[in-house]
């Protein structure tokens, strides 16, 4: 059997020099080609939280728009006010912390201003008062604080203001975008 050594078009079956039918070069790179679904890696989605692991320690302000999970230690104060944060078993958060819901596994000391609500479960530890609509405390739960259950408020320019409390005499923590 002769093979001829003509240029073959992409994709056209050609015959290899054992006389075996292939595709001719070109078209073997274009599957071998790298396509958006093949090179990167999967890329997170919406409900994936950012996470502060395990070794960190974060001193001063987490701010954001993404839900965000601790499992580390943080000191300071944190304003996620669309977000659900969630304080892991083994964290240790020592801030104010203002967000849309928060679930308390781990320990916190601090204030918690929530425009939905606060969740501490059977092994979480809250210190600190509690501003939401609903909140849930677990059997076994540690909670030292005063519960202010009220409906979130609307300053001007329809902003809620997040931190204010009908019973006490405090003052805006912070004021978010409603």
């Amino acid at each position: 059997m002769t093979v001829s050594r003509e240029q073959t078009q992409p994709g056209t079956p050609s015959l290899s020099s054992t006389g075996k039918p292939t595709l001719s070069s070109v078209s073997m790179a274009a599957i071998h080609e790298a396509t958006p679904s093949n090179t990167s890696p999967a890329s997170p989605t919406a409900a994936d939280p950012a996470t502060i692991g395990k070794s960190l320690q974060i001193k001063g302000e987490v701010i954001g728009s993404e839900s965000l999970y601790i499992d580390g230690n943080v000191e300071g104060a944190i304003n996620l006010p669309d977000s659900r944060v969630t304080v892991s078993r083994d964290a240790l958060v020592s801030a104010n912390i203002t967000a849309r819901e928060v679930v308390v596994f781990g320990k916190v000391s601090g204030n918690i201003y929530a425009s939905d609500r606060v969740d501490i479960r059977s092994e979480g530890s809250l210190t600190g008062d509690v501003t939401a609509q609903r909140i849930s405390v677990g059997d076994g739960a540690f909670f030292k604080g005063v519960i202010d259950i009220s409906k979130p408020r609307k300053g001007k320019d329809g902003m809620v203001l997040a931190g204010i409390s009908n019973d006490h005499s405090q003052t805006a923590a912070s004021a978010v975008q409603a």
